[in-house]
């Protein structure tokens, strides 16, 4: 299929090239003409502007949208709307607030352009091992673009299959589903990063008690200097709590054990926020998700070992660099 990219960051860069890798045609846009030529050398057809973008595509078009939520979002869809024309559709890939979709679509079905949101996850791992998708949006406009979801996603790997499963169908398992109608996608996405926030929490407040064992205040007895490496590792193999995030935090302690690189200051991205408000519309209580939010509000002012590992994995699966950090502590 052909489709347009805007936005070549980390993300929307590498799959720009797995989809190209899959046999699609791509015409990519980015605020850098150095990211546009890049791409152009591994085979995408660039341009030089959004109305350039949508007059190398042929109806209908779709164009996937792949910019930071919030403003810069809103204005690339405001543009895109002013060329693109009805049986076209705009594909929001970013971490958009899930009201702000239902607000966008309603306002596109009166030019007849369909309007999908799509919670991706992958981070910068995604070129390889794929980008699990969460999608909302109109049945037909998601059908039609399913060649484009397929080649992203992971498939279905070497992963056992969930017992029962063979009965439900569907393309879960294959690392891709439609969840419902506009802003169900990012409503699930938010959602699972907010949980993301406590599963991240939970390891680093663990490995925090390990850094502290030896603490002069314990009995000698009960002093124990432990190797966290070691353990990151071992957990890895047959734990219960075994996850890829426990594996990208074995790759940073393997990497430095002290993660004297990371300051701790630790950002939120947004959704953490949205998904207790979301909680909070529901009365529905989120202990665990609303206390790791607020901790990373905590680690902007002061910074415990524990903080150094929320940097560490948010580096590890979405290059995320520390805002404000005075790096070499």
């Amino acid at each position: 299929m052909q489709l347009g990219m805007v936005g070549l960051g980390r993300m929307g860069a590498n799959m720009t090239r797995r989809l190209m890798r899959g046999g699609h045609s791509l015409v990519v846009s980015d605020l850098s003409a150095d990211a546009v030529k890049q791409l152009g050398t591994e085979g995408a057809t660039g341009s030089s502007s959004l109305q350039d973008l949508v007059a190398k595509l042929t109806p209908p078009r779709t164009v996937w949208i792949m910019v930071p939520a919030g403003a810069a979002t809103e204005a690339t869809v405001q543009k895109l709307a002013q060329h693109l024309q009805s049986g076209d559709a705009i594909i929001d890939g970013g971490n958009s607030y899930f009201k702000d979709d239902v607000r966008r679509s309603k306002e596109l079905q009166g030019k007849g352009i369909d309007y999908i949101d799509v919670g991706t996850s992958g981070g910068v791992w995604g070129l390889e091992r794929g980008y699990c998708m969460m999608i909302g949006g109109p049945d037909q406009a998601v059908q039609r673009l399913d060649p484009i979801f397929r080649t992203l996603a992971p498939g279905r790997g070497d992963i056992p299959r969930t017992p029962g499963r063979e009965k439900l169908g569907g393309t879960a398992e294959d690392g891709y589903i439609h969840c419902g109608p506009s802003g169900s996608g990012h409503f699930v996405k938010m959602v699972h990063n907010g949980i993301e926030y406590g599963i991240m929490q939970a390891y680093a407040e663990g490995f925090d008690i390990f850094k502290n064992a030896t603490s002069k205040e314990l009995p000698e007895e009960i002093r124990y200097d432990l190797n966290l490496p070691d353990i990151a590792e071992v957990w890895r193999r047959g734990s219960v709590v075994s996850s890829w995030l426990l594996d990208l935090t074995a790759m940073a302690l393997a990497e430095n054990p002290t993660l004297s690189e990371y300051e701790g200051y630790v950002q939120d991205s947004g959704e953490g926020r949205w998904t207790i408000q979301a909680a909070l519309e529901e009365a529905v209580p989120v202990d665990v998700l609303s206390a790791a939010l607020f901790v990373r509000f905590r680690s902007r002012q002061q910074h415990t070992f524990a903080e150094k590992m929320l940097s560490a994995m948010r580096q590890k699966f979405g290059g995320h660099i520390e805002s404000g950090a005075n790096k070499g502590k």
